[in-house]
């Protein structure tokens, strides 16, 4: 969105977030990505993370690294 916040997305039936900008400095990125088109509905990240494989990855949760 900008260089201070992103745009992250659950999919909401996938992980349970909501689409939301976030800090930057809050979220952790991922060593691989996905291409999504921009504005692309839950239902679509949703297959794009199935067919990348990363869909069960996705339902784990995650505890953030302290630092």
């Amino acid at each position: 969105m900008d260089k201070n916040f992103v745009l992250i997305t659950g999919p909401k039936n996938v992980t349970g977030v909501k689409r939301r900008r976030a800090n930057a400095n809050h979220v952790e990125p991922l060593e691989e990505k996905i291409k999504i088109k921009r504005g692309a509905p839950d239902e679509e990240v949703a297959e794009a993370l199935e067919a990348s494989g990363k869909l069960e990855e996705m339902k784990q949760m995650v505890k953030p690294a302290l630092a």
